[in-house]
């Protein structure tokens, strides 16, 4: 069955006297929410916990970021060093890039903005998404704020923040721009993804040409890829399994290069180290030049890496986090680019910087260290395509990414996952980088573009955080963001130099992917607004009566929706085709919610639509955006379980007196609520042992014996109609479960403009071909599934 709708993007909904009677009928799931409030608490971890969540985050923090020493140099002077002192110049810019961007904006202010120890571009974007209505698919709810993982704060309404949120909530335009920003970010760390494994991989795989002078490019380049196909070939088995070799790897990586930094300064030249005196930039770009600056391009990869750092920060406090940046990661680096520097002051041939980190290695331990660089920039490899998993799935989840499958690697650690169609689109990208170029110079080209603008949207992102999240003194919101943008467009305007040698690569990636996802974005929000014009008013199935004006058959109808409030129009559409419904009716919505994770304690609403006669309900499935539907294999178990704890509950506060005192925290709460459970077990047979702590609803605060023994006639009365009604909906559960999706077809009206006709009726219209079934997402069996088929024009 399919209909046709046509809807008006301008148009809007007449409040009039039907629209209060609809309100009045179907009100908002406050209540239920309220009950569901729970206290949340700031873990807090002892100084030896401490210490080893810091090494552990060696393995899966710093990778990236720890393997650059093997390829800045070279990227940084192509053409050879024709002045030794040019080497003490590029030193000084990377000691000061190391300080300014990692060190102080990073890990001790960017960090700190994570979404409960969610960071990246969406994260950031989710605590912007909770304090202010920049949301472009307007899904929320107050009710949705009573979550304990939905943190926010208020502020003055005249104060600079409220102004702020007040300018940004103002026009849709701004809350496309920032979506726009975020987008862009996200493509821009997918595009890290394809390009860290190529230049770290084949700069590892580079150092076989040492020991093999006469060794072609060729051989390298082809050991190189058979790497990153053993790498991408064992990404479903999960970091989870191989993660705990991670950290001895990398630490070991970190210690060889400081040890090896240590030697090349004491043995080669030790006034290298003067690199650490700011003047030493000036009289580098004095002497340089044009020439000087494009070099920014190739010093500008000894900071990449820092993004992923801020994107695979979920399992790790910051406190973890800078302990093991200050203290292992930042010292390493410092004395491994100034080693490398002291061994080019006395080897500057165009041969030595192509080579220098190997080059630099004593040669009785050469070996050792080629083996332990190629484990490290596996391990670095994995670090970003483990974000690239981590930041699609976010935005998977907020509207943004054609619905792929997404697997749980980790029964431990939900934020590990697997992306199995992503998986292999990244793999075959960084081969044909990999074999394209050829050469370490032109994939860092692409590698810096990639990294800076990253950067850059992170800042703007910043910008925001601080000002309505943070609240901040606008004095300390212009020091970092001007602090930030002089860095950051300094490297920016530098890579531009490198479009035409590279730097194009990850521009046309980016572009691909931000089409993909703005497009994707603009269907499903057509989808959305088409879903809350066509509505159908409570109001109007109200006037059909408790059968509905059809024949009610034995079973249990769960009909998928968007909405939260009001009648899906797939429903009505069914009903006016088909002569029969369900006699139960449960209008389920899932939503995700600009927060990382939601309890499962609160992941349900339930709540009554009409008399009791209808035997209609609505259920809301909350669930944040690293939160997977999948992992929910006994999802309809848990709905039933909420449904039948819902009609108990009302039921039971039906029969209550108003001298009846409530509970809504604490362990009274906790014993009645199992008291409850263990008394209904003859009745509802096996809900007895479902997790329906979730439900945290008001219940009486006196023992269910004693309230027993103070029972007037109308409890008695409730009680015998609630097991009526339990024992009602076990039959209709036994009966059949039939599971009723919209099937929404797009297209664009006949007077739209072209290039919105190729957006909707061609790109949409093939990812939607290609991308999963919702059937498929909410694991519902092909029996027991019924499409209902729609057509709407935008």
């Amino acid at each position: 069955m399919a209909s046709r709708v046509e809807i008006d993007e301008d148009n809007d909904t007449n409040k009039g006297s039907m629209w209060v009677l609809d309100q009045k009928l179907d009100q908002p799931m406050d209540e239920e929410a309220g009950r569901l409030r729970n206290m949340y608490r700031e873990k807090k971890f002892s100084a030896l916990l401490l210490m080893r969540l810091a090494f552990q985050s060696l393995g899966v923090v710093f990778g990236d970021l720890g393997t650059s020493p093997l390829y800045v140099f070279y990227n940084t002077f192509p053409h050879g060093i024709s002045d030794p002192e040019d080497v003490v110049g590029a030193l000084s810019l990377i000691i000061y890039s190391l300080t300014l961007i990692p060190l102080l904006k990073y890990v001790f202010v960017v960090c700190r903005a994570n979404d409960s120890g969610q960071g990246g571009t969406f994260a950031l974007y989710s605590l912007l998404c909770r304090h202010a209505n920049v949301k472009t698919i307007p899904n929320q709810h107050r009710t949705d704020e009573e979550l304990t993982t939905y943190s926010r704060s208020t502020f003055h309404e005249q104060s600079y923040a409220a102004k702020t949120k007040k300018w940004l909530e103002g026009h849709a335009s701004r809350k496309n721009a920032l979506l726009l920003l975020v987008l862009v970010g996200t493509c821009m760390v997918i595009g890290d993804g394809i390009l860290t494994p190529a230049i770290s991989v084949l700069s590892a795989a580079g150092g076989i040409k040492v020991s093999s002078p006469g060794m072609k490019n060729d051989y390298v380049i082809l050991v190189a890829v058979v790497i990153l196909v053993g790498l991408f070939s064992v990404q479903h088995y999960g970091t989870d399994k191989v993660g705990w070799l991670f950290a001895p790897i990398v630490l070991l990586w970190f210690l060889l290069i400081g040890g090896i930094g240590i030697f090349n300064i004491w043995k080669h030249d030790s006034s290298v180290l003067r690199a650490f005196s700011p003047v030493y930039i000036y009289r580098y770009f004095k002497r340089n030049g044009r020439d000087g600056w494009t070099s920014l391009g190739g010093i500008m990869l000894s900071i990449t890496g820092t993004e992923a750092l801020f994107a695979d920060l979920a399992h790790f406090p910051v406190s973890a986090v800078q302990i093991a940046f200050t203290t292992v990661v930042f010292p390493c680096l410092l004395l491994a680019y100034s080693g490398q520097a002291a061994y080019l002051m006395k080897n500057h041939d165009n041969k030595t910087v192509l080579q220098a980190f190997y080059l630099s290695i004593p040669e009785k331990i050469y070996w050792p260290v080629f083996i332990v660089a190629t484990l490290a920039a596996v391990v670095a490899s994995q670090a970003t395509i483990s974000a690239t998993f981590s930041i699609i799935k976010q935005a998977l989840a907020l509207g943004c990414f054609p619905r792929v499958k997404v697997v749980h690697t980790s029964k431990k650690f939900l934020g590990q996952i697997y992306i199995p169609d992503i998986n292999w689109i990244l793999m075959i990208l960084c081969i044909a980088v990999t074999a394209g170029f050829k050469n370490q110079s032109q994939i860092g080209n692409a590698y810096g573009t990639a990294v800076v603008v990253v950067m850059l949207a992170t800042t703007l992102l910043m910008t925001l955080i601080m000002i309505l999240v943070w609240r901040c003194h606008w004095i300390l919101v212009l020091i970092f963001t001007g602090l930030s943008l002089v860095v950051e467009c300094t490297y920016f305007s530098a890579v531009l130099f490198k479009v035409d040698q590279g730097g194009w690569v990850p521009l046309v990636i980016a572009a691909a992917f931000l089409l993909i996802m703005y497009v994707w974005h603009y269907g499903t929000l057509k989808r959305y607004e088409f879903e809350m014009h066509s509505k159908v008013s409570m109001a109007w199935l109200l006037g059909l009566g408790p059968s509905l004006g059809l024949v009610r058959v034995p079973g249990i109808g769960l009909v998928y929706t968007e909405l939260a409030s009001g009648v899906p129009h797939i429903f009505s559409h069914f009903i006016t085709n088909l002569p029969a419904i369900h006699s139960v009716v449960v209008f389920v919505c899932v939503k995700y919610l600009p927060v990382y994770t939601v309890p499962e304690e609160e992941r349900f609403l339930v709540k009554r639509i009409g008399p009791k006669s209808f035997h209609m309900f609505r259920c809301v499935a909350r669930y944040g955006y690293k939160d997977l539907h999948k992992k929910d294999d006994d999802f309809e178990k848990k709905l039933f379980d909420n449904l039948f704890m819902f009609v108990r509950l009302e039921s039971m506060m039906e029969g209550c007196s108003d001298s009846d005192e409530y509970s809504i925290y604490g362990q009274q709460t906790e014993r009645s609520r199992e008291g409850l459970i263990n008394n209904n077990d003859n009745t509802i047979g096996s809900t007895a042992d479902l997790t329906i702590s979730s439900v945290d609803s008001i219940v009486p605060a006196k023992s269910p014996l004693h309230a027993n023994n103070t029972m007037s006639s109308s409890s008695q009365l409730s009680m015998q109609n609630e097991i009526d009604e339990l024992e009602f909906l076990n039959n209709c559960r036994d009966a059949g479960v039939v599971h009723i999706l919209g099937n929404t077809v797009v297209r664009a009206r006949r007077d739209s403009r072209f290039y919105k006709k190729i957006a909707v009726d061609y790109i949409y219209a093939f990812l939607r071909k290609v991308c999963r079934e919702h059937s498929v997402i909410f694991n519902v069996p092909h029996e027991s599934l019924l499409n209902v088929g729609q057509i709407f024009y935008v």
